[in-house]
């Protein structure tokens, strides 16, 4: 008891570690890709119970019940349905060996420790991962706008005063084809892959 209370007051009971994209193919994560897709790694976190696998399309989280345990439970966040948000980093202090690493995905929180020797690398994905919430955020006022505009086009066709030719009919076919592609296309990216490139240096 007195070990396990000494190894968290240290802050070393499960640190991680960044795999480097060498040792990839040697993680469990590896097996869940969706490489049919077009997903590949870009930073991996490994600790005795955890691996945190950041992808160009979502965070793959194998989640160990302990470190003796060969269970796991594969969890799976795809940023075109999940919103990323409070991201920080928690520096070391002076007895501490490990800087933490905290987020959200909606509603599920994130908080890894991770060996302070890798601060640098955990600054990459600190930016690439707040990039990414400002692009989700700036696609969810662009679909917000988007249902904005359908209502006011719903308004004109109560007023019988809609322009152009055809049936109303056809006109809502065209209507819901281009809500439709601005809602799941347009303003929903599904593949963050120039972000990774453009702030990951590992």
């Amino acid at each position: 008891m007195f070990k396990r209370m000494a190894a968290e007051a240290l802050g070393i009971s499960d640190i991680g570690v960044i795999v480097g994209p060498a040792d990839y193919g040697n993680v469990d994560a590896d097996d869940y890709l969706f490489t049919e897709d077009g997903e590949q790694i870009f930073f991996l976190i490994k600790s005795k119970k955890d691996e945190y696998c950041f992808t160009n399309l979502g965070l793959i989280h194998v989640d160990g019940d302990s470190a003796i345990s060969s269970k796991r439970a594969i969890k799976r966040y795809d940023y075109a349905s999940h919103q990323i948000s409070g991201v920080t980093i928690e520096t070391a202090g002076t007895l501490d060996m490990d800087i933490e690493l905290k987020f959200n995905l909606d509603d599920t929180k994130f908080s890894i420790d991770v060996k302070k020797a890798f601060i640098e690398q955990l600054k990459d994905i600190y930016k690439a991962l707040i990039s990414i919430g400002k692009q989700q955020q700036r696609d969810a006022v662009c679909r917000n706008n988007a249902l904005r505009t359908l209502d006011a086009t719903a308004s004109v066709h109560k007023l019988n005063i809609a322009p152009g030719a055809g049936g109303l009919v056809s006109q809502f076919d065209e209507l819901l084809t281009a809500l439709n592609t601005a809602m799941l296309d347009t303003y929903t990216k599904r593949d963050f892959s120039d972000v990774y490139t453009k702030y990951i240096h590992n």
